[in-house]
């Protein structure tokens, strides 16, 4: 009863609304795990192309001053004890999460290195430009239940740009974020401090401010499936001793997570936590994952390391867990069926993308503002 409720709902909207009537495809997309299940997709071992940095105000560098280098405390059989309290809020300074960037530093990045790709500007104009996070959510959607989103796309040149929309619900939740969550977000940054040095061989000082203007980041070249990928993804820090220098290999993400005391708790962990893990640190080729374990006064207690290609043996065997291949087919459904929606080569134009779990994503046209994302700058430039 309910699908044919939903049904007869959809023929409403296309009934009420003809001007709008999207090319083919048709303007929605089931994200049913079942139906991608399936063979694993080709998805090119991402390369570096280049990086930026993002100083304490936010500035955009084109370099890579902002990298730190992974030290880890001795192992000498006891836990490393970090306060992950400390500081707060005195020493915080947190970025502003109402200035909405869009894909501003990648655009500023890729103006500066259009005519060095490989493959030059037409490898481009056939290219998918986003952010990492923004594949991430895409990766996940078929196990996701509780986050919608929505994604902005615009063609310019032949190339498919998509930036993330903050959704209604997300906003609200987020000027409405209690005091223990922003507490919970500085101590996941504070672990970084604890963690990370500002020079090889150095030892961190976790005694200074935690700004997160401040930001490195990666900036990718992969294809999946037919889709040549170009992405960036900020990097917490890169290993001085990892077997090979070559990044994306020899950086580390680092992550908390409240300390697990029953089979339950990590049964969820695996399920929920390690699939973002893993989503986040696949599409970027980082290899491994060191989470500290937190005690509730806020202290770590222990640390593990997830290698990224091992992940999946956690969920391997459990009913309710996830699969790789259901997330990257479902992911590289989703990147031709844009690519099949938006055909206008037209900055000014956006198709919105919208998801709530329980339903297909569904799509929308705009023009300019609110949902416009390519700024002129950029424009003008590479026309001219």
């Amino acid at each position: 009863m309910d699908r044919r409720g939903t049904k007869r709902k959809m023929e409403n909207v296309e009934v009420a609304e003809p001007r709008n009537k999207l090319p083919s495809p048709a303007p929605s997309m089931s994200t049913d795990p079942a139906l991608y299940s399936g063979p694993f997709p080709f998805y090119r071992r991402p390369s570096e192309l280049g990086c930026f940095s993002l100083d304490a105000q936010r500035q955009y560098h084109g370099d890579a001053q902002a990298l730190r280098y992974y030290s880890p405390p001795p192992t000498n059989g006891q836990g490393p004890n970090f306060d992950l309290r400390d500081g707060y809020p005195d020493r915080y300074q947190p970025r502003d999460e109402e200035i909405r960037e869009g894909l501003d530093h990648l655009l500023h990045w890729l103006l500066d290195h259009r005519g060095q790709l490989e493959g030059g500007p037409g490898w481009l104009a056939g290219a998918i430009v986003t952010w990492r996070g923004h594949l991430t959510k895409l990766l996940t959607t078929p196990y996701e239940r509780q986050e919608g989103w929505q994604l902005a796309a615009s063609r310019f040149q032949g190339t498919l740009y998509l930036s993330e929309v903050e959704t209604p619900a997300a906003r609200a939740q987020r000027l409405a974020r209690p005091p223990l969550l922003r507490e919970l977000m500085y101590m996941g940054y504070k672990f970084e401090q604890y963690m990370c040095a500002d020079k090889p061989g150095s030892s961190p000082d976790p005694s200074g401010e935690v700004n997160t203007n401040v930001a490195f980041c990666s900036v990718l070249r992969s294809r999946l499936g037919s889709h040549p990928l170009l992405f960036s993804g900020e990097v917490d820090c890169t290993d001085p001793q990892a077997p090979s220098t070559q990044p994306p290999t020899c950086y580390v993400e680092l992550k908390t997570s409240k300390e697990m005391h029953s089979p339950g708790q990590w049964r969820s962990f695996y399920r929920h936590k390690l699939l973002k893990w893993w989503a986040q640190s696949f599409l970027l080729g980082v290899p491994k994952v060191v989470a500290g374990f937190r005690n509730p006064e806020g202290f770590i207690c222990s640390l593990k390391t997830f290698p990224t290609m091992e992940m999946f043996e956690y969920v391997r065997n459990d009913r309710d867990g996830w699969n790789p291949s259901v997330c990257m087919n479902f992911c590289a459904a989703f990147l031709s069926f844009a690519q099949n929606t938006v055909v206008q080569d037209d900055p000014r134009l956006v198709h919105l993308f919208s998801w709530e779990p329980g339903s297909p994503v569904t799509v929308s046209k705009h023009r300019d503002a609110p949902y416009a994302f390519l700024p002129t700058w950029p424009l003008t430039e590479c026309t001219g």
